[in-house]
């Protein structure tokens, strides 16, 4: 009853679902491939895993695909016959998976609107489905059943801010929960979570969050000279890299480094913000206020350097981890304002220390560990982010030794892939 009336919705609201599309394509909003989202998979995809097995990697987003890396990266080393495609979302999360080796094939999610779900799964035909996260399609998930296809939840979480939500509406996700053959949690409090929403127990467990997973390493200087000459960034500035950014943090990051270049002249700021389609806006608040500064997309070509100052401003995607390695100190975004903040993890894994602000709501463990092991800095509020930056560069040893600590953070937390798959094994074990 429940699937019969969550197809009729979709059936009545699919009409105008696919005017929005069909509006932002013709804005030239690029939106992702609107025949895949309908279940069509280009010939040009299908050909790459023509007459092999398949595993099937869904990563929403950029967060999602970069958290997959090592779990990617352990399934082809398990099946290395096998074809990894990886479905995404967005724009932003396929630009990421492109620059993945150990992908085979990468393709838009369909709506989860019966037909475009059943011929997607028909094309792709995957032996295994891996869901990154929280991504619970009512459609999807019964038609992987149906057809007997193990279906995981990977590095599962269900944050404290999102819960009262899906409490609310438990009864739609309670049957799509039973599905699932294994649901792997992050933290116990997310099992605690799931469990309460309706995933069943006995397949439901904790397995640590694969994004302590990814590769750490200390920078070598050879290494941050080189990327700051690719980026045209001073060589001898004391680099400052701003990422995730969300919109109302960028005032209140320029008018620090507005304060602080006043009171050094080695100064430099990278602003990388979440979504790049926010570049315009971000261009205008730099003209307004007066900073000389430079897109990213604009290096090509340029001979010149940077000065000491100015901005260099990111409009791109997949870029964040290098300059967050260029850098000397480091400002993690979403958590200035009330949007629960961003990976903590990324800069860490670069031994490169972070400042953060008091809303990592949706980070909440990841920032708590971070605190703990003394990897970074909370900034109770936006007034006091001058302060702290300013006693963070005034005191080289103090960042090394935050770098440090959080690359001790990074080696004695991981283990996440290991438990995955030795879970996953259950279901690859029994596959020819």
């Amino acid at each position: 009853m429940f699937l019969l009336f969550y197809n009729l919705a979709a059936l009545i609201l699919f009409p105008a679902l696919l005017a929005f599309h069909l509006f932002q394509l013709l804005a030239g909003k690029n939106p992702p491939a609107l025949a895949e989202r309908l279940g069509a998979i280009s010939a040009e995809q299908v050909q790459k895993i023509r007459g092999r097995k398949v595993i099937w990697v869904h990563a929403v987003s950029v967060g999602e695909t970069q958290a997959a890396r090592p779990l990617l990266k352990a399934l082809k080393e398990r099946r290395p016959d096998w074809a990894l495609v990886v479905s995404n979302t967005t724009a932003t999360g396929r630009a990421v998976s492109a620059g993945i080796p150990e992908i085979d094939a990468i393709v838009c999610f369909p709506f989860d609107f019966l037909p475009s779900v059943r011929h997607a799964l028909g094309v792709v035909a995957p032996e295994l489905v891996v869901i990154m996260e929280t991504e619970i399609w009512p459609n999807f998930t019964r038609e992987a059943a149906r057809r007997g296809i193990p279906v995981v939840l990977a590095n599962g979480r269900i944050s404290e801010r999102s819960f009262p939500r899906y409490r609310k509406f438990d009864w739609f996700f309670r049957p799509t929960l039973r599905l699932f053959s294994l649901l792997c949690m992050q933290a116990a409090g997310d099992l605690e979570r799931v469990l309460a929403i309706g995933a069943p127990p006995e397949r439901s467990v904790v397995t640590g969050n694969l994004k302590y997973d990814v590769p750490y390493r200390e920078v070598p200087a050879a290494e941050k000279a080189r990327l700051r000459e690719e980026y045209r960034v001073p060589a001898s500035a004391t680099v400052i890299c701003a990422g995730s950014t969300r919109p109302g943090e960028e005032a209140y990051l320029l008018a620090s480094y507005r304060e602080l270049k006043r009171e050094r002249d080695d100064l430099f700021l990278v602003l990388a913000p979440r979504h790049p389609e926010r570049t315009a806006e971000i261009a205008a608040l730099l003209e307004r206020d007066g900073f000389t500064y430079r897109r990213c997309s604009a290096l090509d070509g340029w001979s010149g350097f940077f000065a000491p100052g100015e901005v260099l401003l990111v409009d791109g995607v997949g870029q964040l981890m290098r300059l967050y390695a260029l850098s000397d100190l480091c400002f993690v975004g979403g958590s200035l304002v009330e949007l629960g903040g961003h990976n903590l993890l990324e800069p860490a894994s670069c031994g490169i220390p972070s400042t953060f602000g008091p809303y990592m709501n949706n980070f909440r463990d990841i920032a708590a560990l971070v605190q703990r092991y003394r990897g970074g800095v909370q900034v109770p509020s936006p007034g006091e982010l001058t302060e702290i930056w300013r006693e963070l560069l005034a005191d080289p040893d103090r960042r090394r030794e935050l770098g440090h600590n959080a690359l001790c953070m990074m080696r004695e937390s991981g283990g996440a892939t290991a438990k995955h798959m030795a879970l996953m094994d259950r279901f690859l074990d029994k596959l020819p």
